[in-house]
């Protein structure tokens, strides 16, 4: 579906109050195309850095293409699972409670990240009622149009190399830098790992692969994978796993055979942050939120 560019606004709320302070979600709004729908943007940073500012280049993509996008910070690195997906979780119902006033179809709300934020989009989607994730009170607002209460189910995910197994992921840097002499791109992963997550167990259960491999109860939504290549932080086969493929493969599969719908969707590696990846999200979103 092609549209003409559209213009748009951006204003930041602070969307959630806790003891260290707001965390704060820039809204993206397109302008005179009457209620729109929205996506939820999660930045990456192996759940440990970055902000996001880090999301502009695609939201301006899906704001020109008349979705409004909320870039969202949160609660991440030593804050520790699962603060992050508490306030994704919040954020979605906000923003869902608040729709009237922003102009937003509360019925039509996708989610979308790169690399952690991938992750963490994923999850989201997957557990949307989890007691855990939705921990933090919504203030009485009211009820959405017809009575019913926001809650943080989606109606798409987008995912940009995410990491969404991090167990594997963490064993395959720790085994890469135990070696000796390991790739650059190795860098600290390991320690952003233990910092967010603290244990294996962690990795294990906020897990969306290894949700599915467990036969767990989950929401999936449609979803699409964009992956560059070569990319060996997001893009390896896990030599634990009895799937003969890398992550990106495995993850396609069992989203499929569990009843969901996953485009995977291959591009340079180099071209990752152009509109070889971002155009092709806002393609998606449009066809599932509009």
């Amino acid at each position: 579906m092609h549209r003409a560019p559209c213009d748009y606004t951006v204003a930041d709320f602070d969307y959630v109050e806790h003891q260290d302070g707001p965390q704060r979600l820039r809204l993206f709004m397109p302008v005179g195309t009457g209620p729109s729908p929205v996506v939820v943007d999660i930045h990456g940073g192996a759940w440990c850095k970055q902000d996001l500012k880090d999301c502009e280049p695609r939201d301006l993509t899906l704001v020109r293409s008349g979705i409004a996008v909320a870039a969202v910070n949160f609660r991440h690195a030593g804050s520790g699972y699962p603060a992050s997906l508490e306030d994704i979780n919040y954020a979605i119902r906000w923003l869902k409670a608040h729709a009237g006033q922003f102009g937003l179809r509360a019925d039509a709300v996708g989610l979308c990240g790169q690399s952690s934020g991938g992750h963490l989009a994923m999850l989201s989607a997957m557990r949307p009622a989890d007691p855990r994730y939705i921990a933090v009170a919504l203030p009485n607002l009211g009820a959405l149009p017809g009575g019913a209460a926001a809650d943080a189910s989606v109606k798409a995910v987008a995912m940009l190399w995410p990491v969404i197994n991090p167990l594997s992921r963490y064993r395959n840097v720790v085994r890469l830098r135990d070696a000796g002499n390991p790739p650059a791109w190795v860098g600290d992963l390991p320690d952003r790992h233990d910092l967010y997550w603290k244990t294996e167990a962690a990795m294990a259960e906020g897990n969306p692969m290894l949700i599915l491999e467990r036969g767990e109860n989950a929401v999936l939504p449609p979803a699409l994978w964009v992956q560059g290549r070569p990319d060996p932080v997001h893009d390896y086969r896990d030599p634990e796993a009895r799937f003969d493929g890398n992550e990106p493969e495995r993850f396609a599969h069992t989203y499929r055979q569990a009843g969901g719908s996953l485009d995977l969707l291959y591009i340079d590696n180099a071209a990752r942050e152009t509109g070889a990846s971002h155009d092709p999200v806002a393609a998606f979103f449009l066809r599932h939120l509009t």
